[in-house]
């Protein structure tokens, strides 16, 4: 089964910009535009070094049950630009119903203008297993046991 993703345009928003879509007949994620208010169009939005910021897609989605939105940055923009998600990958929840915004990093060392209708991120529709959480007054043995970070060393 294929999960339908219904999409509702926010009053303000250009609804000449395409919907998420798949570049590819391959891709996993599909392209997120910034969709930026009247005001902002013309100019786009600077987002300067080491700054965060919300850029408004101009979309409320409703994911199916069982589903979530993952919101995740776009290779390039990393690559080239520094700018990607401070909270990578982004969870959107199937019970959420308000703006769609993608949370932006630069961590670049110049400032990175946003301009209307560019593709600032990927979303990819995954299924959400609900696990029960459950005290035990034991958790089983493995051969890693309790070690954390780095535990496993480098070869």
């Amino acid at each position: 089964m294929i999960p339908t993703v219904l999409v509702l345009w926010e009053e303000w928003a250009d609804t000449t910009l395409p919907l998420p879509g798949y570049e590819t007949a391959g891709a996993a994620g599909a392209d997120l535009r910034a969709n930026l208010r009247a005001e902002d169009r013309a100019t786009g939005f600077t987002l300067d070094p080491m700054h965060r910021a919300i850029i408004p897609t101009g979309l409320r989605v409703e994911i199916p049950p069982g589903f979530e939105m993952q919101i995740r940055p776009r290779s390039g923009l990393a690559l080239k630009h520094g700018i990607t998600l401070p909270n990578t990958p982004g969870t959107i929840d199937s019970d959420y119903r308000g703006p769609l915004g993608v949370a932006l990093i630069n961590l670049g060392h110049e400032p990175y203008v946003i301009h209307h209708g560019d593709r600032i991120a990927q979303a990819v529709i995954a299924p959400v297993v609900q696990a029960v959480f459950s005290v035990a007054d034991v958790l089983g043995a493995t051969d890693r046991g309790e070690g954390g970070f780095g535990s496993t060393g480098k070869r």
